[in-house]
């Protein structure tokens, strides 16, 4: 994985496990090990932006791509929410991360948002503008990517995934979680992802650490973020968790030093 062309990662898991929460601590660790940073939040209810600890002017200035109809149509030529009618198919995308995203503290952040007609496969306007941004990020950016996805695939596809260098599938130390994971794997194998690691989060002691590797979906595990309860509170209090939780940025640091030297099982 080369350093000068920035890591491209996904980072999926079952709701609630910490996949935004690790998606922040790794954003500012690569930032705090030199490298720039492009943060997608792709989560239908986006919260990257007050896990980073952006301020309130800031996440204003966000909207999610999927939301702006004049974009959307100006792009590809036909409304959003239409099925069945003509558009391009290859839209001009190139400017939209410089225009759209938010930046605080060195890292740039974009809401994909959610298609809400047509189900996650439609082929239509909002989707297809979707996939052609994630495309070029994927392979035209430089930068450290960060893809805060939710349980599934949805916005890779088979011209996209060999861009990606690794898909991060956090869990819980929960036999649901793991489930989940398995099932996520599954969805990776289609797209033929190289590399899928499960990370573990919440893990409070060796004994839970233990029960996420024995019961791995035949998954390396990358490694572990501990149960803290600064989590809840850098929420409430509009923090970035990385400040707030030093073990949890340890931890983070951590993995993208494993991540940037590829040290990682095959």
């Amino acid at each position: 994985m080369p350093k000068d062309q920035g890591l491209k990662l996904a980072i999926s898991g079952k709701g609630g496990v910490g996949k935004t929460s690790l998606t922040a601590l790794l954003a500012y660790s690569f930032t705090d090990l030199g490298h720039k940073v492009l943060a997608i939040d792709a989560d239908p209810t986006p919260c990257l932006g007050a896990a980073l600890g952006f301020p309130p002017e800031k996440l204003s200035e966000l909207q999610p791509i999927a939301k702006m109809d004049a974009l959307i149509y100006e792009r590809t030529g036909a409304q959003p929410g239409t099925f069945g009618g003509y558009f391009k198919l290859n839209p001009r995308v190139d400017d939209i991360p410089d225009r759209f995203a938010a930046e605080h503290r060195g890292i740039r952040m974009l809401e994909l948002g959610a298609v809400e007609q047509g189900g996650s496969g439609c082929i239509c306007p909002e989707s297809t503008l979707l996939r052609a941004l994630v495309t070029h990020i994927l392979l035209r950016r430089d930068e450290v990517v960060l893809l805060d996805m939710y349980a599934g695939v949805e916005h890779l596809g088979r011209a996209t995934a060999d861009a990606v260098d690794a898909m991060l599938v956090v869990v819980e130390p929960t036999a649901r979680s793991l489930a989940t994971a398995a099932q996520i794997k599954d969805l990776a194998a289609d797209l033929k992802l190289q590399h899928v690691y499960l990370v573990g989060s919440k893990v409070s002691g060796t004994e839970e650490r233990e029960y996420i590797e024995a019961n791995s979906p035949d998954l390396p595990v990358l490694g572990h973020l501990p149960q803290d309860v600064r989590v809840a509170q850098a929420d409430r209090q509009g923090l970035a968790l990385y400040d707030a939780a030093p073990e949890l940025a340890q931890a983070a640091r951590a993995i993208a030093q494993r991540l940037l030297e590829g040290k990682l099982a095959q």
